[in-house]
């Protein structure tokens, strides 16, 4: 008889999986986040003939581009219904990618298989942030560039998450916060010597979707999973609900800045060793 697996990144997955196939992922890249995978995609000097890897690719924002310039892209991402709606993406621009699920802590890929592996705001939110870096490593060819934006802890996405901490249930034993990926420290010390290198720039994006700090707030709960799951644990509590509200409007509202809101991210450039 076979025993059951006691490993947390098949219990935490299916949980992780409804989260992010909840709200709208698609509406997220395409109207919050549009030009951010071609700024990694750039910066990785993906070419043509390379074989890239984007890991945590959602609906295609920087396996999209990459295929663009040329390469040939597998794009994985542990839910499907956003690998769906990026293969109708890339099939309407023409483009031929390759699309597999995938958890970025487990990847199904031969040691060494790529020429680059990259990640645009999507591997930084798997909870176990050493097996990611060790599977982004392993995966990954010697003298091959690993390349990520990863939000960070100061900035707009990093104190959301801050925002809706107090609300939101205890992580698992063992998970990190996702924006810790934005710190470089915490980069420098998840790679080691599997880098020879590794370069870090705190950059920002633009957040152009509203001047309305009131209906920013209401885009945020019904498009973003994360959002809406903190939103799904006190929906049964009205007062809460209101406490939450009430934060989530009063941290809009500081943050915003003559009708955009500015989000900080690092871009991180690696060779590996």
């Amino acid at each position: 008889m076979s025993t059951p697996t006691t490993d947390p990144i098949h219990t935490i997955g299916p949980k992780h999986r409804a989260l992010w196939a909840s709200g709208d992922y698609g509406t997220v890249a395409s109207d919050l986040i549009p030009g951010l995978g071609a700024i990694l995609v750039e910066a990785v000097g993906v070419r043509p003939g390379q074989r890239v890897l984007d890991v945590g690719a959602g609906t295609g924002n920087a396996s999209i581009p990459a295929a663009a310039a040329g390469a040939e892209v597998v794009a994985s991402d542990l839910t499907p219904e956003l690998l769906d709606r990026g293969r109708r993406i890339a099939r309407s621009r023409g483009l031929d990618l390759e699309w597999v699920e995938a958890d970025a802590q487990s990847l199904p890929f031969e040691t060494g298989e790529f020429d680059a592996v990259i990640s645009c705001v999507g591997s930084m939110f798997a909870p176990f942030h050493e097996r990611t870096a060790a599977e982004t490593l392993r995966v990954c060819r010697s003298g091959g560039t690993v390349g990520m934006i990863n939000w960070t802890p100061e900035g707009f996405v990093g104190q959301l998450f801050a925002t809706m901490k107090p609300f939101a249930p205890p992580p698992p034993p063992g998970a990190r916060p996702a924006p810790l990926w934005g710190s470089e420290e915490h980069v420098r010390e998840l790679f080691g010597d599997g880098v020879r290198t590794l370069r870090a720039e705190k950059r920002t994006y633009t957040f152009d979707v509203t001047d309305s700090p009131q209906d920013f707030r209401e885009w945020w709960k019904r498009t973003y999973g994360p959002t809406i799951a903190v939103y799904g644990c006190v929906a049964d509590d009205p007062a809460r609900t209101a406490e939450l509200d009430a934060a989530f409007l009063d941290f809009l509202t500081r943050t915003e800045k003559g009708g955009v809101w500015e989000s900080e991210y690092l871009l991180v450039t690696a060779e590996r060793t």
